[in-house]
């Protein structure tokens, strides 16, 4: 799958801008969700796109909604 596609971008963004708002390193964030280093990169890159459990996991370490997350997409 290719990085072309805009909603990964966006939620990638999203959620890089959500983890810098709280000062956190993408390591912080992996930790905090359960979640590889490398998986949350791709997905700020929005080279991956993750499953909705992850995306739940994410929401849940940076103390947000889901909804916070996809609601520009």
């Amino acid at each position: 799958m290719s990085a072309s596609q805009p909603h990964r971008r966006v939620l990638g963004a999203t959620i890089r801008a959500r983890r810098t708002k709280s000062g956190w390193s993408q390591e912080k964030l992996a930790e905090k969700a359960g979640l590889s280093t490398v998986f949350i990169s791709r997905v700020e890159r929005g080279v991956e796109s993750p499953s909705f459990d992850s995306l739940v996991k994410i929401a849940k370490a940076l103390r947000v909604r889901v909804r916070a997350l996809v609601n520009d997409i």
